[in-house]
C-alpha cells in the first residue's frame, strides 16, 4: 500500500537517523510533490545531523585518547567572567560519562542563552560530577585576574566528589599533582571542557542576575558586569559598588574621581 504524504512525514518524524537514511531512498521515487518537499527536507536534516554528529566525535577525541591511555575519570574545567568590571571570575569542573555526547554542545560562547540553559540542565544531570567555584572581586583585586582564574580552577577541581586522573584544561595548567593537558580553545574542541564552560557560564549569569536585583542602575542582568555603554553610564552617575573590580580600568579611575567606593 502506497502511504500518504501525511503518513511519510509521520513515518519519518518516528524514525533514527540510520532509518531515515534508508526510508529515503524509498522515498526518492516518488513522484508527488509533497513526496518531493519531505525528501528535500529529510535529506537536508540528516546531513545537518551527520555534520553535528562528525563535529561530536572531533570533540570526544581527546577523550577518547585519554581513555585509550587508561584514564577513567577525565575532568573538563573551565571559567568564565574574567573581562567584566563587576562580579566574581567562575570555574567549572566536570566529569563526564565514558563515552558521552550530548547534541549541540559547545562552547558557551557560541550558544544562545536557552540553549545553554537546557544544555546545563541535561549536563548537570548526566556528569558523573561536577564542582563550581567563585572568585569574588575582592580576591580579584588582591592576587589579579589571571591568578583568580586559576585560583578558581584549582578549587573547582579539589571539590569535586570523585577523584580525577586526568584534567583537560582550557588554556592553562593548575598546581595540582594530576595529568593535566592544555588545550588552547579547549572549550570548543573538547565535550568535557564545553561541557564545564556551560555549567560556569550558566552559573555566573544567574549570579549577575541576583545582584541585579541588588543593584538595579547597573543592568546586570543583559551586561554580566561587562562594560556596556549602560554599566559605564551607571558606574559614573552612582559610582562604584562593593561587587566592582576596583583594579580594573575604569572602576579605579571612576572611584578616585567620584570618591565612590
Amino acid at each position: 500500500m502506497k502511504l500518504s504524504i501525511k503518513q511519510w512525514d509521520q513515518k519519518l518524524r518516528d524514525s533514527s537517523t540510520e532509518e531515515i537514511r534508508d526510508l529515503l531512498k524509498l522515498l526518492a521515487s516518488d513522484d508527488r510533490q509533497g513526496a518531493k518537499k519531505l525528501f528535500k527536507t529529510y535529506t537536508s536534516r540528516l546531513m545537518e545531523a551527520e555534520a553535528e554528529l562528525r563535529r561530536l566525535e572531533i570533540m570526544c577525541s581527546f577523550e577518547k585518547q585519554c581513555t585509550a591511555n587508561g584514564k577513567n575519570f577525565i575532568a573538563g574545567v573551565d571559567e568564565v567572567g574574567r573581562g567584566p568590571l563587576a562580579g566574581p571570575v567562575v570555574a567549572a569542573a566536570v566529569i563526564l560519562p565514558e563515552g558521552y555526547i550530548l547534541n549541540g554542545i559547545n562552547d558557551s560562547k557560541k550558544l544562545s542563552e536557552k540553549k545553554r540553559e537546557d544544555l546545563y540542565e541535561r549536563i548537570v544531570e548526566d556528569a558523573v560530577c561536577y564542582s563550581i567555584y567563585l572568585v569574588q572581586p575582592d580576591k580579584i583585586d588582591e592576587i589579579n585576574i589571571y591568578q583568580a582564574s586559576k585560583l578558581a580552577m584549582t578549587e573547582a577541581v579539589c571539590q569535586l566528589k570523585v577523584q580525577p586522573d586526568q584534567l583537560l584544561i582550557d588554556a592553562m595548567e593548575i598546581p595540582l599533582p594530576f595529568d593535566q593537558m592544555k588545550i588552547i580553545k579547549g572549550d570548543e574542541k573538547s565535550i568535557s571542557i564545553a561541557a564545564a564552560s556551560i555549567v560556569a557560564k550558566v552559573t555566573r549569569d544567574r549570579y549577575m542576575k541576583k545582584l541585579d536585583q541588588m543593584y538595579p542602575h547597573y543592568g546586570f542582568k543583559s551586561n554580566m558586569g561587562y562594560g556596556t555603554k549602560e554599566h559605564l553610564e551607571a558606574l559614573r552617575t552612582f559610582g562604584a559598588t562593593e561587587i566592582h573590580r576596583k583594579t580594573f580600568s575604569p572602576v579605579g579611575e571612576i572611584i578616585q574621581f567620584t570618591g565612590s567606593e
